[in-house]
Formats: C-alpha cells, sequence, structure tokens
C-alpha cells in the first residue's frame, strides 16, 4: 500500500491525515527500518507492506470502535508499537499505555516516541501478568488492546484484568478467530466480560482475513487473574 492509497482508504473511513500526521508515519518507518537492523522488531520492512500490514491494520480498530473521545487506552504486548502508536498518530487526545515484557522494545519505542513528539504516552517494562496486579493499573483503562499476541482464551486473561468496569477490551485477531472465540467463552465472562460484536473485515490489497472482537467489561475481575507469568499459556481458562 502506497502512502497516497494509505491517505485514501482512510479518507473513505473518515479519517483525514495532517501534513504533520503524514511526517509522523514517514519518520515511524524510517526509525522502525533503522533500529530493525539493531534488534528483531518486524519481520516486515518493505514500505508498502508496513503501510498495509502494521500501519493501515493498526488503525483498522477505529473502524469499528469510536477512538474520536477522551480515552485512556492500554496495549499489550505492542512490540514495535503496534496498534497503539498509529492509533496515538491519527488520535492524539488518546492517552496511551504500552506494557511489553522486553526491555529493548520499551528502549525502541522511548526512542521513537521522543521523535514523533508524542505526548501522553507511558511505557511499561513488564510482564502482561504482573501488570495487571499493579495497584495503578489494575481496572484502570477505558479500553485494552491487543493484537494477534495469543490465543483469545489467553489475551481475555492478559487484558480484561486492565479494563475498568464500563471499559472495553479490543483483540485484533487473523483468519483463525472463529475457532479460537469457542474456546474462550468461558474465560470472558469468568473475567468479567461479554462479548459485545465481533466484526469482519478483508485487509485491502492482499484480502487476508481480519477480526475485531469488542468485549464489555460488565463485572470487576476476580483478584487471582491473571495467574503467575507464563500460566495463562499452558493452562488457558476453557
Amino acid at each position: 500500500m502506497d502512502i497516497t492509497t494509505f491517505e485514501e482508504k482512510l479518507g473513505e473511513k473518515g479519517i483525514h491525515l495532517s501534513s504533520r500526521q503524514l511526517q509522523q508515519f514517514e519518520d515511524y518507518f524510517h526509525i522502525l527500518v533503522e533500529w530493525n537492523e539493531k534488534m528483531n522488531l518486524t519481520a516486515i520492512t518493505d514500505k508498502e507492506e508496513v503501510y498495509l500490514k502494521h500501519f493501515y491494520d493498526s488503525l483498522s480498530a477505529s473502524f469499528f470502535f469510536d477512538f474520536n473521545q477522551e480515552l485512556s487506552v492500554c496495549d499489550v504486548g505492542a512490540g514495535a508499537g503496534f496498534p497503539g502508536i498509529p492509533l496515538k498518530i491519527c488520535f492524539p487526545q488518546l492517552k496511551l499505555s504500552i506494557c511489553d515484557s522486553l526491555n529493548k522494545r520499551i528502549t525502541f519505542l522511548e526512542h521513537l516516541t521522543q521523535k514523533l513528539e508524542l505526548s501522553d504516552v507511558t511505557l511499561y517494562h513488564d510482564r502482561a501478568e504482573t501488570f495487571g496486579h499493579r495497584p495503578d493499573t489494575r481496572e484502570a483503562y477505558d479500553l485494552v488492546m491487543a493484537r494477534a499476541v495469543a490465543r483469545m482464551s489467553v489475551l481475555s486473561e492478559l487484558c480484561l484484568p486492565l479494563a475498568k468496569k464500563g471499559g472495553h477490551f479490543l483483540a485484533m485477531k487473523g483468519a483463525q478467530l472463529p475457532e479460537e472465540m469457542k474456546d474462550s467463552k468461558k474465560a470472558v465472562q469468568l473475567l468479567g466480560g461479554k462479548v459485545n460484536d465481533v466484526f469482519s473485515f478483508k485487509l485491502p490489497e492482499e484480502n487476508s482475513d481480519r477480526f475485531i472482537v469488542l468485549v464489555d467489561k460488565e463485572k470487576a475481575t476476580p483478584k487471582k487473574y491473571p495467574r503467575k507469568p507464563g500460566t495463562p499459556n499452558k493452562s488457558p481458562l476453557s
């Protein structure tokens, strides 16, 4: 996806980027490629692929959820900043927190947010399982997001404890989602959530399947969740 198409496709969805925002995406691409030579951030480095599979794909969350409001957002396991940083570029009023377990990725994100001059971004070097028990972050966010980090039942345990009652958990998933949804019903309910909707669409140009799962946080998460690091992955709630 070239930059013109990127701009046009977002415009069709009501997202109109300023010249500064377009420049931020350009800078993001160059910083990502430069740092990727020193550390493994992404297997995708071709410019048109980065714009499609990282930038546009990250922003697809905003086609199904209203980001044009004051929101505290937590991106769990953001890696090289997806989807949180592209959303922050487009919706600068967001208060964004990013949690990632690898310190070198946090170092990259510190450099990136500084260079892109993004304010109201807080970075946490932590495992999601322990991050969900911190008094300052547990049930503290309007919206908690994760993009293709783990199976839906595992993601629910990592993300729902961070969403405030009345808030939301949004999972960005690929073609395997329908099968995962069956296994995750019990987990979502147990953790205080209720599936609001599942949206499906195809990524432009390559026509691969994408799903957005929106879960409402209806009740407080029982104190014992998330379980200790590694356990959600090894023994998913089902």
